[in-house]
This record gives structure tokens, C-alpha cells and sequence, in this order.
């Protein structure tokens, strides 16, 4: 089973703080374990403060509003920034022009480096893009154990979900994407 580029999508009935009501992109999923960022919970502060506190001027005004958001649990300090694909050469698309990036298969992709936010910094970089701080990580078998409990549903991703689709409509678009509505969903685990 592979999750990559899938939305995770927590059921009622998981009441952990950081994932409560969440839906986490799915960016690496293997035997070693999973990668993701949570797309729905969005922090007290915005991509004009967070340009301002590493020292960088936001040029793209469009953006100044947009909340950074709590990615997960895991290194809350540290940046993550999902977005289309910039690709430095039309000809080799499998080699993004940014540092540090993770292609993701299915068309997205996440960078940790700084040139990212300089390039948005300078006007230019990827037009759509959730920054986020911190990630959520699940170990071998660990989110494996965790969809047997029936914690969470899975769906392939849309990133219109993530970048066209209101912060406080996520859950409930991601949810349709299966055909489901929240109020259908039981927080109690069922196993036949």
C-alpha cells in the first residue's frame, strides 16, 4: 500500500489535538513509514509575519494574508512549503529548481530550503503554495496500525482541495470526495 499524494482524513472519533477534525497531503509513504502535512489547521500567524520574522519582504501582496499553518507535531520550527512545481528546465521536469524538494508523485511538491521564500520574496517562485511549520511522521507500520483502527480515511489527493477550497470547508470537501458527509461518520470504531 501506497499513500503518497493521498489525503488522510481523520474520523470523528480521533481526539488527538494535533489531528482532530484534520486532513493531512500524504508527501512519502513507504515500508519506512509516512510523511505528511496537515492542510486544514492554520496558526495565529501569516505569511507577512513569518516573511517579516526571517527578515525577507514579501512582494506578492496577494499572499501577505495567507495563514502559515501547523503542519503536525513533528519539528514545529522548521518551514515546509507545498506547492505546483517550478521546474528550472522545461526539458528535464524531474528537477526542481529549488534545493531541497521532494517531487511528489502526482504533481506537488514540498521544499525546506529558504530559496523558495526568497523566490516568493522577490515576486517570482510557485504561484499556489501552503507554507506550513512542522510536519506530521509516522513510522514503519505505524499509520498502517493506525487505518486498521479506523482513525483515519483515505482518498487520492486533489490540490484544489488544498489551494482553491476555504480553510474551514477542507474536511468536509476532502470527505466528499469519497461521497461522505461528517455527520455520517460514527466517532466509534467498528470491526467486523
Amino acid at each position: 500500500m501506497n499513500l503518497t499524494h493521498h489525503f488522510l482524513i481523520a474520523m470523528p472519533g480521533l481526539e488527538d489535538k494535533a489531528f482532530h477534525r484534520s486532513v493531512v497531503y500524504l508527501c512519502e509513504h513507504s515500508e519506512r513509514g509516512a510523511l505528511g502535512l496537515v492542510i486544514n489547521k492554520p496558526s495565529d500567524i501569516n505569511l507577512k509575519v513569518l516573511f517579516e520574522k526571517i527578515e525577507l519582504h514579501l512582494s506578492r501582496p496577494e499572499l501577505g494574508d495567507s495563514p502559515v499553518f501547523q503542519g503536525g507535531p513533528v519539528q514545529t520550527e522548521r518551514g515546509f512549503v507545498l506547492h505546483e512545481p517550478v521546474f528550472a528546465d522545461a526539458d528535464k521536469p524531474e528537477e526542481s529548481v529549488y534545493a531541497s524538494t521532494m517531487t511528489i508523485p502526482g504533481g506537488l511538491e514540498m521544499t525546506t530550503s529558504k530559496d523558495v521564500l526568497e523566490a516568493m520574496a522577490t515576486g517570482s517562485g510557485p504561484r499556489r503554495v501552503l507554507v506550513s511549520l512542522g510536519y506530521a511522521a509516522w513510522g514503519g507500520g505505524q499509520l498502517e496500525s493506525e487505518l486498521a483502527e479506523n482513525s483515519w480515511l483515505t482518498v487520492g489527493a486533489d490540490p484544489a482541495v488544498i489551494f482553491d477550497t476555504p480553510i474551514g470547508e477542507r474536511y468536509d470537501k476532502a470527505l466528499l470526495l469519497l461521497g461522505l458527509e461528517a455527520w455520517t461518520l460514527s466517532p466509534d470504531a467498528g470491526h467486523a
